[in-house]
């Protein structure tokens, strides 16, 4: 089969997702969706860059990552019936996300949680060492968040899907039993928990941008990562510190009951009740390794 997976250029998670189908799927990419058998509309939000006639000719499967209806106003549930005109099939990456979507449409769903890739993410058993390069005292109890928290309309409002809010709770209840706390963050769009650790004078480090390489050493320094969210799709946080065998407590968004240990889940914003169990994790998400991930979406979604 000929397939077209669209390209969202966001440098976001989505991109290496697609990147990744391209180099290791079995199927045929094009390049253009008029050569293609199937349009897979990866990126949901990029779906009208597609011509409308080459939607309603071809098979269509859209994935949908997650679904805020606080933010779902008339704009959105119009922009999502002109989509559900042409989609054949829905990708849900988690069961929370496909709750969220018999909501919305009675078009089949196909329930499947995109694949980690375990080449750049594992275990590092030197981790003394890339406290050195980072430059990372190796007396403190380290919290990391990789997530976005503030909105891109103001780059000061927090992301409250993303529970930043929270997180700060969580960091300040830590803070209590662990007097050399401190945070780590990465990625864009910081500025909302920059600020409230700066007002609460918590120590923190922050890396803008990194390699896949070093996200996965800065995972591995961590003694507790903390999924805050109030909805989620994967994150993809989750199933990355699962194979590198990084602590980690998640409110119960995405993937989270799919992938943690029931005791890791966050109940009623106890943070400090929640326990990580490393091992779980590790042994359910083996079944999403690179390779046996994507066969599973050839045989169930792309077929």
């Amino acid at each position: 089969m000929k397939v077209f997976i669209n390209n969202p250029k966001e440098n976001w998670i989505v991109d290496r997702f697609r990147k990744e189908w391209i180099q290791f799927s079995l199927h045929k990419n094009v390049i253009h969706p008029f050569f293609s058998d199937l349009i897979w509309i990866i990126a949901p939000w990029t779906w009208n860059r597609i011509n409308t006639k080459l939607l309603s000719r071809k098979k269509v499967i859209c994935t949908i990552h997650h679904i805020d209806f606080e933010k779902f106003d008339k704009i959105e549930s119009e922009n999502f019936k002109n989509r559900d005109k042409y989609v054949d099939i829905y990708h849900s990456i988690s069961s929370n996300t496909t709750k969220q979507l018999k909501e919305l449409t009675e078009k089949k769903i196909v329930e499947i949680p995109f694949w980690v890739n375990e080449n750049n993410f594992f275990s590092i058993t030197n981790k003394e060492s890339v406290k050195d390069k980072f430059n990372i005292s190796k007396f403190e109890y380290l919290i990391g968040s990789f997530q976005r928290d503030t909105e891109g309309s103001d780059l000061i409002s927090p992301k409250l899907s993303k529970g930043p809010d929270l997180f700060m709770k969580a960091v300040l209840q830590y803070q209590e039993k662990y007097k050399d706390l401190a945070v780590v963050l990465t990625g864009k769009r910081r500025q909302y928990i920059i600020k409230e650790l700066e007002r609460e004078n918590v120590k923190f480090y922050y890396f803008p941008m990194v390699s896949l390489t070093e996200l996965n050493e800065l995972y591995n320094i961590l003694d507790l990562y903390i999924v805050s969210s109030r909805i989620e799709g994967g994150p993809q946080a989750i199933m990355e510190c699962a194979v590198s065998r990084t602590n980690i407590i998640s409110t119960d968004v995405g993937v989270a009951s799919q992938i943690l240990h029931h005791e890791s889940i966050i109940k009623d914003n106890e943070f400090l009740n929640a326990k990580p169990h490393i091992e779980y994790a590790f042994e359910k998400v083996k079944r999403f390794y690179l390779n046996e991930g994507i066969k599973y979406f050839e045989s169930n979604l792309i077929n």
